[in-house]
């Protein structure tokens, strides 16, 4: 019997894939860090507003050991699949930069737009998000 092969670690690797899910990390671990001056966070209750920042103290330290995680293993593409394991958390950083752009575009509110940056790069960046998403969950047959 044939083991499968992780698809998603060649597009990874060999297509590029790393420079968004990168990408998506910094803009994730932006968003995490200004979560304070979010318009989302502003309309809450105050008791929710502090459980959302616990998490992201929390997670903001993950997302820099998964940033060098990445760049300690583009070097092989062996290497590469021991980022299996981390597919939901890059899956959920690709995810808060397409909902960020989509934010920015659909409300043009200052937060949103100034987190993006780039709006018109940030566009270009909705299908190669949507290729991302696609793809790195994709094994053989």
């Amino acid at each position: 019997m044939t083991e499968k092969v992780w698809l998603g670690g060649i597009y990874f690797k060999n297509e590029g894939g790393y420079e968004i899910i990168l990408k998506s990390l910094n803009h994730y671990e932006k968003r995490l860090k200004t979560l304070n001056n979010s318009p989302e966070l502003k309309d809450s209750a105050a008791m929710f507003a502090s459980v959302l920042n616990q998490q992201a103290r929390k997670i903001v330290p993950e997302i820099e050991q998964m940033i060098q995680k990445i760049h300690n293993n583009l070097d092989s593409i062996q290497k590469i699949n021991n980022l299996q394991e981390d597919i939901p958390f890059l899956e959920k950083a690709l995810a808060c930069y397409e909902s960020d752009i989509h934010k920015a575009e659909d409300t043009g509110h200052e937060y949103f737009v100034k987190l993006v940056g780039d709006m018109e790069q940030g566009r270009r960046d909705l299908e190669i998000i949507k290729i991302a998403l696609s793809k790195i969950k994709q094994y053989s047959e």
